[in-house]
């Protein structure tokens, strides 16, 4: 017999050899009907895998992020299945499960290609494959009979993925006539899939390598009941409307050009003026939490990198060093800001008395990106972190740390994202080279980080293996108005660039000491930031945020001279407002206003110049009576003051 242990603590016994999903039956029927991965001992597992001695375990449902993982990992085998039935001799890539659903990069052969207009065939063959409920079965093999099977199969992309792998780690999956190399976890059978629907094909280089093969990747998503695929069609048509690329477009916000460069956001002038409240607004919650604004160059010295560790952790996802005419000076476009600050920590001497320092920065940064993976302002080559760095003693941490949180939580609060979790992201507990730095200073880093979310009654999960290289981090995970989650703001705390960089402070003891840094990053960057915020509003920013407050819209010429004189009125009152003065009938003008998200409509005719009024109309809440611009005018700072807490 074995002991297992359940998230309760509770143990029970069961014989050696005893399957996730045999517990499950032991507990309830109907629970082993919707179980489709377990975790044992903090590793995910097919449910059909036995269990040889004392374990901690954990069912998953579809619901829970482990569950969906399997579910969808095994929808993109499934995939796999009908797509090497419908075209023989295809190759296969990788296809891993992602946030929503899975995709399979693939490689069709010479002169074949796979369109959207293939999808719905796709679909009809994974449908009849899942209903013959084929098992997935887990089979251990030697790299030696990994190497044979897939050579056999002339598939160059496997044996490539194989080569690479240590002998004895090697597994693989069957189901129905298919065979993937793959860890696992999977479904029980493929009977579990019964809503399908292949999405989208795309172009994907191998291994993301712009220099080797393009090959076909296709997106889907599966779900165990119908209902929730049809819920889910309704949410996916709901992002496309509020896509931020198309919002972006439509009210002027930015733009991309491919002379400028891929991934390299231009802001037009509302967009600019836009990110400029935002800059402000956190300028000013900065400035009351005693931060200083610092300004570092685009670039530096590669050595400066090299010092940071920056180099050799992102060297290959930089851009190409700059090469000077004085022999052997390199500069690199700034990809952190970090290294710059330690410098002006550096600057001259410190003492205890003057830690806390705290340094912010909106930073702009670059990366080289894969051209694949850039999308519209939310993946770019070129972002400004909204960053800062705190230099304190070792006692102050945690606290310094929770200050951050407020700052975090005030901002959510003001711009309306009440929905989020924080996520504890530790160092990963088996490999340990990625990471710089003493494991002491990491255990004290982590516990800070722990210690200070319980104190602020914040919601975590803790995630290992997503820490920064040089320190664990609190990320805060944001869902928006039609439930996606986005990860906004993160606080990090860093023990090691301290001492790369060698910051002391002579303490009261009249010894030197190292500060302790803490990263933090609010909105995370304005480019990823603006384009949440206009997916989460669907363009319908908050009043005080809002490009354009109001618009006047004349009934006809007649009245564009009492329409010009509402104008100077309001926009010396500092109400942003523009006037329509197109020679257009008042409905369209209503129409065109509404969908340019502008918040106030402000249409004035023969009554209005008479009587020297406005009348108003509110988006989204029709008309709002007659009142005189001074009128107006108080009611607009009224709602803003209401948005925006005086800070």
């Amino acid at each position: 017999m074995i002991q297992i242990t359940f998230p309760d603590k509770s143990v029970r016994e069961y014989p050696k050899g005893i399957t996730g999903l045999d517990i499950a039956k032991s507990l309830s029927n109907s629970l082993a009907k919707e179980v489709v991965s377990v975790t044992v001992d903090e590793e995910i597992w097919d449910t059909t895998r036995p269990i040889e001695k004392n374990a901690s375990i954990k069912l998953h449902k579809f619901d829970d992020k482990e569950g969906k993982h399997a579910f969808w990992h095994s929808s993109a085998h499934l995939m796999a299945e009908a797509l090497e039935a419908l075209y023989p001799g295809i190759k296969f890539g990788i296809g891993p499960a992602i946030e929503n659903g899975f995709y399979y990069d693939v490689d069709p052969g010479d002169g074949i290609s796979i369109t959207e207009g293939d999808l719905p065939k796709i679909e009809a063959k994974m449908k009849e494959l899942a209903s013959l409920k084929n098992n997935y079965t887990r089979e251990n093999i030697t790299k030696a009979q990994a190497l044979e099977l897939f050579n056999k199969k002339g598939d160059n992309y496997k044996t490539e993925l194989i080569s690479e792998l240590e002998d004895g780690t090697i597994t693989l999956y069957r189901h129905g006539n298919f065979t993937d190399l793959c860890r696992g976890p999977h479904l029980p059978d493929t009977g579990f899939i019964k809503a399908i629907k292949l999405l989208s094909v795309a172009g994907a280089y191998w291994r993301g390598d712009e220099k080797r093969k393009q090959l076909t990747r296709i997106y889907g998503i599966t779900f165990p009941k119908q209902s929730q695929l049809d819920e889910y069609m309704v949410l996916l048509e709901q992002a496309r409307a509020r896509d931020h690329r198309k919002l972006g477009k439509e009210l002027e916000l930015f733009m991309f050009s491919q002379k400028v460069g891929m991934g390299l956001p231009l802001w037009l002038p509302k967009g600019a003026a836009l990110r400029e409240r935002l800059q402000d607004f956190l300028k000013k919650v900065q400035k009351k939490h005693g931060y200083d604004l610092v300004m570092t160059p685009h670039i530096g010295q590669k050595e400066l990198y090299v010092t940071s560790g920056h180099y050799e952790k992102y060297g290959k996802d930089s851009f190409q060093p700059i090469h000077t005419p004085q022999e052997g000076e390199e500069f690199l476009l700034k990809p952190m800001n970090c290294p710059h600050h330690c410098e002006i920590y550096a600057n001259k001497p410190r003492s205890y008395k003057d830690l806390p320092l705290r340094f912010a920065e909106f930073g702009t940064v670059y990366r080289y990106e894969q051209s694949g993976e850039l999308h519209g302002l939310t993946r770019v080559r070129g972002f400004t972190q909204d960053d800062a760095h705190i230099f304190c003693r070792p006692d102050q941490l945690k606290d310094e740390f929770k200050k951050v949180i407020d700052i975090i939580l005030y901002i959510f609060k003001t711009l309306d994202f009440a929905d989020f979790t924080t996520q504890v992201s530790l160092r990963d507990k088996e490999n340990r080279e990625k990471y710089i730095g003493s494991d002491e200073n990491w255990e004290k880093a982590e516990q800070a980080i722990i210690e200070a979310a319980e104190e602020k009654g914040l919601k975590t999960i803790v995630e290992y293996g997503e820490a920064a290289f040089y320190g664990p981090k609190l990320d805060f995970m944001v869902k928006d108005a039609i439930g996606r989650s986005w990860q906004l703001g993160t606080i990090q705390v860093d023990y090691n660039l301290p001492e790369r960089f060698e910051l002391e402070y002579i303490g009261s003891d009249d010894q030197r000491h190292r500060p302790v840094m803490i990263h933090r990053a609010p909105f995370g960057s304005m480019e990823r930031f603006v384009a949440v915020l206009i997916e989460h509003t669907a363009g319908k920013f908050p009043l005080w945020l809002t490009p354009d407050q109001a618009i006047i819209l004349p009934i006809s010429e007649k009245y564009h001279d009492y329409a010009e004189k509402v104008l100077k009125f309001l926009n010396n009152s500092d109400i942003r407002t523009l006037i329509d003065s197109r020679a257009e009938k008042i409905g369209k003008k209503i129409r065109d206003a509404e969908l340019k998200r502008i918040p106030y409509l402000l249409i004035v005719g023969e009554r209005e110049a008479e009587n020297g009024t406005v009348s108003v109309r509110k988006q989204g809440e029709g008309d709002q009576g007659s009142v005189k611009p001074e009128e107006f005018v108080a009611r607009v700072k009224t709602e803003i003051e209401a948005q925006i807490a005086e800070i």
